[in-house]
């Protein structure tokens, strides 16, 4: 590859890109799949591109041309790349959305994109677009990755949609490889740098979904440079496990090959994960702040569970660990600077401790860490969280037992990756160097409106804006609203809070529209007050509420067995989970456990304690009160807990 100002000179668009990968790479695992008895199938860089000829040259044949719309409705699945390269073989656009969503949502995003074709990873998915055909009118032909039986395509026949099953498509393009190939590859070549590759809506955390128009050339400016952030070596492997349909989870497809990498698919879930990260074992991955959380508190109530001197040996380690870590960062210059500041001094500081504290982390590493990180398949050399704030503690832990977990950070107006910490200087307490492909500044804001464009000094706070080849085209038939966040210069208002380092590292503080405003005045920024209340071993899920209102409370969902097991150790008698959350003992208990993080001398204001809260007994769920990236959707949990969070404030 030719290398040109630190960029790696790359095709102008993806499908070129994976025939590139297919050429110099052709021997090496592209993707891995499960096959019926749950054994990893893998397939070559060489594979995958002819497979995605083949499926190309099958859409051909059914329709599908330049510049149509594709709705693909499906989690991430190994034929889902497939379909994507395939659909942009042609220089058409696909159009994704996850499994968890509505039926409703799913034929507005079908209906005002105007999708002419979809996909859909099984009947029942096809079926949420049939309970109201009518408002889907533009779409006459639906294919499915899982197949179907005859009632489905008697449905289908009924209002005019022809079916195709996708494995039937891949057969029929094997039969058209041979003589569609110069063709199906004269089509890339036509596919130019700012045509479309995707239409992603955003999840809507906000009210209505806006459809982000996203072009190669957007994927393609992080992919020049993504080689600068993180160290993959050819034939490394990844883990899939986040929906592909968003764009965290699809820029890492799009990374994957870039950098002659392979990907494993499988599932955020814990019975499924990590047996699967055993077989792959796999050298990077993804994931948002709650899978990290998940895995880390499942280890902590698991030591828990084991008590004695397995306990007793565990925190001791943890403890050394953390403490080890801190100084390691002192004398190697990974502490964040908000103002100017001697490395020097820093190692000065930290070198005795980093050399007294080596031969205790060396054997926690023996007797501890290498335990835990062998459940994760024991040879991953870096993990990326990203979609949400990566709560302190949290991180902490990682870093404590030498897990090389690296947050970033972005959106998906920025296709979406803005900053990652260094592979080389992972720097904790931020979201990291901001990417070379990337201009970014904070401003003077109120409210999230700009009120000076001017940019402030690191460590002054702010509204972040963003510029560079990265930024999307504009929002689908919306140029009003892409007014409202793009300027004439080019900077997108990010619409989050944060601040600059003085190595030109990014942190984020919160949303600008989450902000609470209370009655007397005060600006309250609800993320970093969650993110503690969070550290509670008792706390899944908090969201702040009260704006308006003269003080602030909050919806609590309890970690259910852990609130369980709390019941059982203090005799505390119920009927129903339901009469538990409502047991005035175990309100004072998750009372006590606020106030014990949310404290004038945790550094919080008085303002931002919590005065009133509410349990409630069930988890959030994706598409209900979480959106696909698990964020907490906060106009619908006002909406859904209407009556839970007037008796707040009565």
């Amino acid at each position: 590859m030719k290398k040109m100002a630190g960029k790696i000179d790359l095709p102008k668009n993806l499908p070129l890109l994976f025939r590139l990968r297919a050429q110099d790479s052709a021997d090496l695992t592209a993707q891995a799949a499960k096959d019926a008895n749950g054994t990893f199938i893998k397939y070559s860089f060489k594979e995958v591109y002819k497979n995605i000829i083949e499926i190309a040259a099958a859409f051909q044949e059914i329709g599908i041309k330049k510049d149509d719309k594709v709705a693909i409705i499906s989690e991430n699945r190994r034929e889902w790349l497939l379909a994507d390269m395939g659909i942009a073989s042609l220089g058409a656009c696909d159009v994704p959305r996850g499994n968890d969503s509505l039926g409703n949502e799913i034929r507005y995003i079908i209906s005002f994109s105007e999708c002419t074709y979809g996909i859909f990873e099984t009947p029942h998915q096809f079926e949420k677009v049939l309970e109201k055909v009518e408002e889907i009118p533009l779409m006459k032909t639906a294919i499915l990755f899982s197949g179907f039986n005859s009632e489905i395509k008697e449905k289908a026949a009924k209002v005019n949609i022809q079916l195709f099953d996708f494995n039937s498509l891949m057969e029929r393009g094997k039969e058209l490889f041979s003589a569609k190939k110069s063709e199906i590859e004269s089509c890339m070549e036509l596919v130019e740098t700012d045509d479309l590759a995707t239409i992603i809506f955003t999840s809507g955390t906000t009210g209505q979904p806006k459809g982000v128009m996203l072009t190669h050339r957007n994927f393609i400016a992080q992919l020049e440079i993504i080689h600068h952030h993180l160290n993959v070596n050819p034939g490394d492997m990844w883990l899939s496990v986040l929906p592909v349909w968003h764009s965290f989870e699809r820029c890492l497809d799009y990374i994957a090959f870039t950098l002659r990498s392979g990907i494993a698919y499988s599932k955020p879930i814990g019975a499924i994960m990590l047996p699967d990260m055993q077989q792959i074992q796999p050298q990077w991955m993804i994931g948002v702040p709650r899978l990290w959380e998940s895995l880390a508190k499942g280890v902590f109530r698991k030591m828990k569970k084991t008590g004695g001197t397995t306990l007793k040996l565990f925190n001791f380690f943890i403890a050394v660990g953390s403490k080890y870590s801190f100084y390691r960062d002192l004398v190697r210059g990974r502490k964040i600077r908000f103002t100017p500041r001697l490395r020097s001094w820093d190692f000065i500081k930290g070198v005795l401790p980093f050399i007294l504290l080596w031969p205790l982390h060396k054997i926690g590493d023996v007797l501890i860490y290498s335990k835990i990180k062998a459940t994760l398949g024991g040879k991953i050399r870096g993990a990326i969280s990203g979609g949400g704030a990566l709560q302190p503690d949290i991180d902490k832990f990682y870093q404590a037992i030498g897990f090389n977990l690296m947050e970033g950070y972005g959106i998906t107006e920025a296709a979406p990756v803005l900053s990652v910490r260094s592979y080389k200087c992972p720097r904790p307490g931020c979201v990291g160097d901001i990417l070379k492909s990337a201009e970014m500044k904070v401003v003077k804001e109120v409210d999230g409106k700009i009120i000076d464009s001017k940019p402030l000094k690191p460590g002054e706070k702010g509204l972040l804006l963003a510029r560079g080849d990265q930024i999307m085209k504009g929002y689908y038939k919306r140029p009003d609203l892409t007014a409202e966040v793009i300027d004439k210069d080019g900077w997108l208002n990010t619409g989050d809070l944060g601040t600059l380092t003085w190595d030109n590292e990014v942190k984020i503080t919160g949303r600008a529209k989450d902000t609470i405003v209370l009655l007397g005045g005060e600006n309250i920024e609800p993320h970093d007050i969650e993110a503690a209340i969070q550290e509670s071993d008792f706390i899944e899920n908090v969201v702040l509420l009260g704006q308006d209102k003269k003080f602030l409370g909050a919806l609590i969902v309890p970690q259910k067995d852990v609130l369980i097991q709390y019941a059982k150790d203090n005799n505390i008698n119920y009927t129903f989970y339901e009469e538990l959350c409502e047991n005035p003992q175990i309100k004072l208990l998750f009372q006590e456990e606020i106030e014990s993080k949310i404290s004038v001398e945790n550094g919080f204001r008085k303002c931002e304690h919590v005065y009133r809260l509410q349990l409630l007994p069930n988890s959030f769920e994706i598409g209900k009160e979480l959106s696909g990236k698990q964020e907490i959707m906060r106009h619908k949990v006002r909406k859904l807990y209407n009556e839970e969070i007037e008796s707040l404030f009565s």
